[in-house]
């Protein structure tokens, strides 16, 4: 059932976004060491793992000194096990399918899946090339080109894969019960974008002068695009002060910003040009988006919302963060400037674990402003 791609081009095309989607901003020196939140489940974390003079180690106290990194073990191995699972899953409707219809679950793919696929077009290959000619690099023109038609043939393929195993679902039901690592993240005291009963809910740590940041958020947009109500998303502050001189003062734009109501305004006008973050800038945004401005200039110049941003990046220390962005979608982790398929694989995910219908698909776009 699985596309496997083989080819040069391929893993050249795939390797370079998977690099660009983990970059994220951090601080020029490795911050304290904080601790971190258990990412393990609960169950067994009070088992003694070792004695010192009689007194026990727990579990516990391992994943204290250990949770960031086992958080990205668990991760991994949960991934392995939901695509083995998805293999499984797809294995089986395909072929009760063609049970269903009298013939071999090959015949089956050929019929609906291979002779479905339309044929990939000079147009198409060459709009690919222009489109990624500085990562293909020195290959012959004539060469790529062969390749750019293997690959994209096996993206639709896939797709056309994925296409048909949903239609099977929605005449078989599937209910997927494996449960992902998760931490208990505290929304604190954030601004929110969506309703309080939302089935999926983003704690988005972010910081106004990050450029990963501001690369993200059209990604956030098309999140609310794509999902409506069936998603919330908490902003909390962690400001970069080391590298991000006017990150801190930016925060405690939003929060005066917030003060009246206005934050998500202001938000959209700081990232929307994040050479503008000096506190005149800031109180000049301020103005434009119709805040009162005497109300925010006594707010900002007071530096009453400096605990607000401290009492975020406190919390976010305690779960072992270090840079920026970074998303907990229902306490799953989300590190880096990802692509819109990262967040929307772990949303559609969350989402079949609650029995909620996922919404129909759009297209992806790159997370670039």
């Amino acid at each position: 059932m699985k596309t496997v791609m083989q080819t040069t081009l391929a893993a050249m095309l795939v390797a370079a976004p998977l690099a660009l989607a983990a970059e994220k901003d951090k601080p020029a020196a490795k911050a304290p060491a904080a601790k971190p939140a258990a990412a393990a489940p609960a169950a067994g974390t009070g088992a003694v793992v070792a004695t010192v003079d009689g007194k026990p180690i727990t579990m516990s106290d391992l994943e204290d000194i250990a949770g960031s990194r086992l958080a990205q073990l668990h991760a991994q191995e949960y991934q392995l096990r939901r695509q083995a699972l998805d293999e499984l899953i797809a294995r089986r409707l395909v072929e009760k399918e063609a049970a269903t219809r009298g013939i071999s679950s090959d015949e089956l793919m050929r019929t609906e899946i291979e002779s479905k696929v339309p044929a990939i077009t000079e147009a198409e290959q060459k709009a690919f090339y222009e489109q990624n000619k500085s990562r293909i690099g020195s290959m012959p023109e004539a060469e790529a080109m062969k390749q750019i038609e293997a690959y994209l043939r096996q993206q639709k393929v896939r797709d056309r894969q994925n296409e048909f195993v949903n239609g099977l679902k929605a005449k078989s039901p599937v209910r997927v019960l494996l449960e992902p690592p998760r931490l208990a993240v505290d929304a604190g005291n954030g601004p929110v974008n969506g309703p309080a009963n939302a089935p999926v809910t983003i704690i988005e740590f972010s910081d106004f002068q990050c450029p990963f940041c501001g690369r993200v958020e059209p990604t956030v947009k098309q999140l609310h695009e794509k999902y409506g109500d069936k998603i919330r998303v908490v902003f909390r502050d962690l400001p970069l002060v080391q590298i991000h001189p006017m990150a801190a003062k930016a925060a405690e734009a939003g929060a005066c910003a917030a003060d009246q109501n206005k934050f998500w305004e202001m938000h959209a006008k700081m990232f929307g040009d994040q050479t503008k973050l000096s506190v005149e800038d800031l109180k000049k945004s301020a103005a434009e988006i119709g805040l009162n401005a005497e109300a925010f200039n006594a707010c900002l110049d007071s530096g009453k919302k400096e605990a607000d941003w401290k009492k975020d990046s406190e919390d976010a220390a305690k779960y072992g963060l270090s840079g920026t962005p970074a998303f907990f979608i229902n306490g799953r982790l989300i590190s880096g400037a990802q692509p819109l398929e990262a967040f929307t694989q772990i949303i559609d995910e969350e989402l079949e674990l609650k029995g909620v219908p996922l919404p129909k698909t759009v297209a992806a776009t790159p997370a670039t402003k």
